[in-house]
């Protein structure tokens, strides 16, 4: 069977991790924020924390992308500590839930934004959603060369755009006329913890994406450096920019007009624009473009490793001639176009995402205690500080588990009972590869 092209360098995979950080979140998600912290200081401090947990998951998953330097990510460090069904489950709650879904709540936004400069009515919304969709797939069907290319010219335009935003902020910071409260020690609000794990809802989802670098792990050129280099520059250069676009915001609109805003984005800048809305509406339509396309690329080599392994339908380890896995790329399409069909709204889909999203991510990081205990010698890079950075990381992500598991929706439910179908399918695939 052959075997996946490797091209891709830290720079070209350090854009991928960014760019699928990157998304709709951040011109969104800030407003949130305030509404549950309705203090500028320790709204500040949760995407501070949200930015270090990020960073300790970032380091965790060096040292198990130095370990098994292969197509597969976390579905290969699940596979490989836990067993196979670990990583099968893994690889159905990515391609049924996790991928799929962002791929159809990020393809309706994008269409919501381009109401801005189109009339498109909500019955339309779902056909441009689709056909930015499979457009995107075609491309990246076309090999990790283009993808790298294209990965990194989005990348590059979306932190222009936020880099003109938080300009705009800090040069108006002398005309600001509101106060902005810092002194963590005055005005700290009630319910602070719990304040911040529901923040942590748009935080994590703002900040999710820096491990889609190890699924192209496969495709890196020396793989055991290239991947953790990748996500450590990812993880670092997001937390600083969020940082940054969050204190903009709040310089730039009180805390209660910056609570209740829908486009936070757009309303810090029409302080300043009269045209602002519609000049971060480019922006954002910009960052979820370029996003569909990284998340299109790099899912699917998940469910390459998966076929390869004997675990998956067959023909989704078939590849391109361009080295790509083709199969699998078109069938995700296939199944976050039924989502869109199904749901057809970005609310309903994130519900879906973000909390199945966590649960797997925790268990992943908890896989490096397992291999610590096997042994064995690491090419590459050895996290220090252990165990305390994979405990910290697994401490605050378990809270926001259990916080979000308090008040699941009828979507999440949805989500838990798709992984329990997994597990009759998952003995399906083994009793077909053992005959």
């Amino acid at each position: 069977m052959a075997d996946l092209k490797k091209s891709l360098n830290v720079r070209g995979l350090s854009m991928i991790a960014i760019g699928a950080c990157i998304g709709s979140g951040i011109f969104v998600t800030p407003a949130a924020t305030m509404r549950y912290i309705p203090h500028h200081g320790y709204a500040l401090l949760a995407w501070i924390i949200g930015g270090i947990i990020a960073f300790l998951g970032a380091m965790t998953f060096s040292e198990l992308g130095s370990r098994f330097p292969k197509e597969g990510g976390v579905y290969v460090y699940l596979k490989e500590a836990y067993g196979d069904i670990a990583g099968f489950l893994y690889g159905w709650i990515i391609l049924l839930i996790v991928n799929t879904g962002a791929l159809g709540a990020l393809g309706l936004a994008l269409a919501d934004y381009l109401k801005f400069f189109l009339p498109i009515s909500d019955g339309q919304k779902s056909l441009i959603a689709i056909s930015i969709l499979w457009g995107l797939t075609i491309i990246n069907i076309f090999g990790v060369n283009i993808s790298q290319t294209f990965a990194s010219v989005f990348t590059a335009l979306k932190l222009l755009a936020i880099a003109l935003i938080i300009i705009t902020g800090f040069l108006y910071l002398p005309e600001s006329h509101h106060d902005i409260h810092l002194n963590l020690m005055t005005d700290v609000p009630a319910n602070l913890f719990s304040g911040i794990l529901l923040a942590f809802v748009g935080i994590f989802w703002s900040m999710g994406g820096w491990h889609h670098a190890t699924y192209l792990a496969g495709e890196a050129i020396d793989a055991r450096r290239t991947v953790p280099k990748a996500m450590l520059i990812g993880t670092l250069t997001v937390t600083c920019v969020y940082v940054l676009v969050v204190a903009a915001y709040m310089i730039l609109l009180p805390s209660n007009l910056m609570s209740v805003s829908d486009r936070v984005a757009g309303d810090a800048l029409s302080v300043v624009f009269a045209q602002g809305g519609k000049f971060v509406s480019i922006a954002i339509s910009i960052s979820i473009f370029g996003t569909i396309g990284i998340y299109t690329m790099t899912a699917p080599r998940i469910y390459y490793a998966m076929a390869k392994d004997g675990i998956f339908f067959p023909f989704l380890a078939d590849l391109s001639k361009y080295g790509t896995p083709y199969k699998a790329m078109i069938f995700q399409a296939v199944w976050a176009t039924i989502l869109i069909l199904i749901w057809g709204s970005f609310s309903r889909i994130i519900t879906f995402v973000t909390f199945m999203d966590i649960v797997f991510m925790a268990l992943a990081t908890a896989t490096i205690f397992i291999f610590r205990k096997r042994g064995g010698m690491i090419d590459g890079y050895t996290l220090g500080l252990f165990p305390w950075i994979p405990i910290i990381y697994l401490v605050v992500t378990i809270a926001f588990v259990i916080n979000t598991l308090s008040g699941l929706s009828a979507e999440s439910w949805g989500g838990l009972g798709i992984l329990l179908i997994g597990i009759p399918v998952y003995y399906y695939f083994k009793r077909k590869k053992q005959k």
